[in-house]
């Protein structure tokens, strides 16, 4: 079996609200259609159709504040309440006690150690291994936890040879922000039929788009109703492509913030747990899960038993 975690940075459930939530708004015909005329609001959870099913799964977990991406992203990847243990959430890089969690065995080491073949399929370019090395970028949590499970990141040489994406998944960000004009160019469905061949070659596949956080951090309407409506082409793409007898996807965030433009700051909304694929996988996969710390436990299961 398949698995294709979808992560999606900053992207919470919120209120038919077209006036502060661009997922109101943008027009999505893929997502909607997939939610069978639904929207991906907080009123349509929780929802099981013949493809899909979304659930509202709560980020706080717990704990006072906004939740962060640091931490968020590491219960996704552990499984264990990392807020809790520490008592604060945390982000947007791992401090050192977020990065022992993740060091400490996380997914990736989990299904790497029972000979499963994982990967992050996002291609990094030359610049960033270069800021790493130097010690003027730290990682963040999801490839710490790649990297920290013995698995190489994804290299401008992977792009090239069409075994990894970008993170904004055509590549025209590597040809217009990072000089690279050899970076191949995908139109956004090509991009998402990319996405399902890629994750077809791994037992557990993750892609990290955080474009989302950024446009909820923006608040500018227009450009973060665009942003979804690509996002919308790479899921049609690659749910055209996808055999739902051969796996799961999952699409699901750490932290709300992309629903409420009102605001530059995270919101303590639930984020969605959208689920694509046979119905008897969805229904074992999502027994007993309602937060972040159900994420990790039911992939091993689904992978591992």
């Amino acid at each position: 079996m398949k698995f294709l975690f979808l992560f999606l940075d900053g992207v919470g459930l919120g209120p038919n609200d077209s006036k502060t939530n661009p997922l109101a708004l943008a027009n999505m015909p893929n997502l909607q259609g997939l939610l069978g005329g639904h929207r991906m609001l907080a009123d349509a959870t929780p929802l099981e159709n013949e493809r899909a099913t979304l659930l509202a799964l709560d980020a706080c977990l717990g704990i006072d504040g906004q939740p962060q991406s640091a931490t968020g992203q590491a219960v996704l990847l552990t499984g264990y309440n990392i807020p809790a243990a520490l008592g604060y959430h945390y982000g947007p890089k791992p401090n050192p006690s977020v990065a022992g969690f993740l060091q400490n065995g996380n997914l990736f080491s989990t299904l790497r150690r029972a000979g499963k073949q994982s990967a992050l399929l996002n291609a990094y370019p030359p610049r960033y291994f270069e800021l790493i090395q130097s010690g003027r970028r730290m990682y963040s949590a999801i490839p710490m936890a790649v990297t920290s499970a013995g698995i190489p990141l994804k290299t401008i040489d992977d792009l090239l040879a069409g075994q990894a994406l970008s993170a904004d998944f055509t590549g025209q960000g590597w040809r217009t922000h990072l000089n690279q004009p050899e970076a191949p160019l995908y139109e956004p469905d090509q991009a998402g039929k990319q996405l399902a061949r890629l994750s077809h070659s791994y037992d557990f596949a993750f892609f990290e788009y955080w474009w989302s956080d950024y446009a909820g951090h923006a608040q500018e309407m227009a450009d973060a109703c665009q942003m979804l409506e690509q996002l919308d082409q790479v899921l049609g793409g690659l749910l055209s492509q996808w055999d739902d007898t051969s796996g799961l996807i999952l699409i699901t965030s750490d932290h709300g913030n992309l629903e409420d433009l009102g605001t530059s700051h995270h919101t303590r909304n639930p984020v969605p747990g959208l689920l694509v694929g046979n119905l008897l996988l969805r229904r074992a996969f999502t027994k007993d899960l309602h937060d972040l710390t159900g994420v990790a436990p039911a992939i091993r299961r689904f992978l591992l038993t």
